[in-house]
């Protein structure tokens, strides 16, 4: 809409998002749940990687996080006064079968069951992932997901699952970021498991792909009136010079970054110039496989922070004034816009949906004994425009899940990195909504941003 450079944000026009547009916010299971030995649990990659010198920056784990298993009743509460719709929550492979293999816990879905329930009496969707990056350690030691039977083990863990609990979920997501499964933590050995091989990465890359295939069958078997969806991560890349060599690297990278599971999925198998660049024999990839992942789906998740600019030489340096979140990434909201538009336009899946959007802020200021993140309501703000601009282009978006609904453990960086829009005092556990969860709560109740008053006032 029209808007001179003198107009103020009060002179504009609501952005109303169409009837049933989904407001949400998202977590996952180890960053949030602690109680990671309670009720039967065994440990995830993630307890084991946290035990190493030098693995997490704070050198700190997940042990406790924001103990949810504990406190999940109350955050129920909290995310109804919010107004939320729908929460997206992963659960803990090793909660449920605490080996990995056929052996159900009980104990593990009882917690689920109460928190599915707590949800439902609250009107809020829950919208349950099978896998955020928690592999149970005793699927790990027998070789993770460079082998291929963890794919098959991951399809015995989805019917415990669905058979569960699939009477009251009307989505289920599969895995979330396998991008960063196999490159953060085989490839580049940052997250857990830890381990730097190409040759690994890229077989995991696969087993995951094939994971998600395998699972897909189970729920449409067991549960055939739910829908199926998976969970992407996407960061646009654009070259920073018009150089060839540029213009190649950034090629190749954004098959590997955007690509690689997206197109198995869409129905394209892998980008085959970009598996010969990384010297990928395919070799994993067995008669049939390509056929099982690419069974349709119902929604794509969409996750979203920043993008990269990619020289070949690695000599690209931003310009001083380059806006960022304190772990360094861009933020260019434009760029969000332009992706929901080309994934629109290369695959033919029917529904999207933003599963997790948010930033790393700084969170010093306070007023009235609340974090005043003016900063993170900025970009959650320009990020929702940007999708109801997607939505008037005619990109099917159904939804706006932001991340996090809770500050939380953030993996490699422990415990400095403050994505969620309710403070967390790890110390007393007390939860405290900032100022931008009181912004998105009247967006959520409304299903509209207003500009009718200045925000930062």
């Amino acid at each position: 809409m029209p808007v001179t450079e003198s107009a103020s944000e009060t002179t504009r026009s609501p952005l109303v998002f169409p009837p049933g547009f989904v407001w949400g916010s998202a977590t996952s299971s180890y960053q949030i749940e602690g109680a990671t030995a309670v009720d039967g649990k065994t440990p995830s990659i993630w307890d084991v990687f946290t035990r190493k010198e030098g693995a997490v920056a704070d050198g700190s784990n997940g042990d406790r996080a924001c103990e949810h298993v504990e406190r999940y009743a109350d955050d129920v509460a909290l995310m109804a006064d919010l107004g939320l719709g729908a929460y997206r929550f992963s659960l803990a492979w090793s909660r449920v079968m605490p080996n990995g293999g056929s052996q159900v816990n009980p104990a593990g879905l009882d917690f689920y069951d109460r928190l599915i329930d707590s949800l439902l009496a609250e009107g809020i969707t829950p919208m349950p992932t099978l896998y955020h990056w928690d592999l149970p350690q005793a699927l790990e030691d027998k070789g993770g997901w460079v082998n291929r039977d963890t794919a098959a083990a991951f399809a015995e863990y989805t019917e415990a699952a669905v058979t569960r609990l699939g009477d009251r979920i009307s989505t289920w997501t599969t895995l979330n970021e396998p991008f960063v499964s196999a490159n953060h933590g085989y490839v580049t050995g940052e997250h857990a498991p830890g381990r730097t091989s190409m040759a690994e990465g890229m077989a995991a890359s696969h087993h995951l792909n094939l994971a998600h295939g395998l699972s897909g069958e189970r729920i449409r078997s067991i549960a055939p009136e739910s829908r199926l969806a998976i969970v992407l991560n996407f960061t646009p890349v654009e070259p920073a010079t018009d150089s060839e060599a540029d213009r190649i690297e950034t090629h190749h990278r954004n098959n590997l970054e955007n690509r690689w599971y997206s197109d198995p999925i869409g129905g394209f198998g892998y980008p085959q110039d970009s598996a010969e660049h990384y010297e990928w024999d395919q070799s994993e990839v067995l008669e049939g496989d390509l056929d099982i992942i690419s069974a349709p789906i119902d929604l794509l998740g969409i996750n979203f922070y920043s993008r990269n600019i990619v020289s070949a030489d690695d000599s690209y340096i931003a310009p001083p004034d380059t806006p960022r979140n304190t772990m360094g990434w861009e933020i260019h909201p434009p760029s969000l816009g332009r992706l929901l538009r080309d994934l629109h336009t290369r695959y033919s899946f029917p529904s999207f949906m933003i599963t997790e959007n948010g930033a790393a802020m700084p969170d010093e200021v306070r007023e009235d004994g609340r974090i005043a993140d003016d900063d993170r309501l900025d970009f959650i703000r320009a990020h929702v425009e940007q999708v109801h601009s997607a939505i008037e282009d005619g990109v099917p978006m159904e939804g706006y899940l932001v991340w996090s609904l809770f500050d939380n453990f953030e993996w490699a960086w422990g415990y400095g990195p403050r994505f969620g829009i309710v403070e967390v005092d790890f110390e007393t556990q007390v939860r405290t909504p900032k100022k931008s969860a009181e912004w998105f709560s009247a967006v959520a109740k409304s299903n509209q941003v207003t500009f009718e008053e200045q925000d930062h006032g």
